[in-house]
C-alpha cells in the first residue's frame, strides 16, 4: 500500500503551492507568530535559500538558525544545521512541515560508559589494566 503524505488534510503538494499566508492558517500558533515576527536571521536565511534555488545546484545551506519553521517551500532543499560541535546535514521532507530546524540537529548524543580509568575511585585500582 502507498504512503499518503498529507499536512493536516492536504497533500504535500497542495501545501507547496500555497502562499506564506495560506500557509500559516494551517500551523500551529506559536509557529505562525514566529513566521510572523521574521527575525533578521531568518530573512538572512530566506535570502540563501532564494538564492540556492535560483542557481538549482544541490548544494547545503549552512545555517546557525535552529528556530526556523520549516516552510513548504524548503522541501527537497539539504541544510547543514550547527548542533554546537559541527553542522549536520538535514534533507527536507513532507513529513517535518511546521517543524524547526533544530529539532533534527541533535546537540548531545547518548552517553556509553565503559569501564573506570585509572585512578577514577579506590575501587577500580583494583581492575586490570587493559
Amino acid at each position: 500500500m502507498v504512503e499518503r503524505i498529507a499536512y493536516r488534510g492536504k497533500n504535500y503538494q497542495e501545501v507547496q503551492s500555497m502562499t506564506l499566508e495560506e500557509y500559516t492558517k494551517l500551523i500551529k500558533s506559536r509557529q505562525r507568530r514566529s513566521i510572523k515576527r521574521n527575525s533578521l536571521l531568518i530573512r538572512k536565511l530566506n535570502k540563501k535559500i532564494e538564492k540556492v534555488k535560483a542557481s538549482n545546484s544541490g548544494k547545503i545551506i549552512k545555517t546557525h538558525v535552529r528556530e526556523a519553521v520549516i516552510l513548504p517551500g524548503w522541501i527537497g532543499l539539504k541544510f547543514g544545521v550547527h548542533n554546537g560541535k559541527e553542522f549536520q546535514t538535514i534533507e527536507i521532507t513532507p513529513l517535518m512541515l511546521g517543524h524547526r530546524l533544530g529539532e533534527f540537529a541533535f546537540t548531545t548524543k547518548a552517553v556509553q560508559h565503559s569501564a573506570p580509568g585509572i585512578r577514577a575511585t579506590k575501587g577500580s585500582k583494583f581492575l586490570a589494566v587493559k
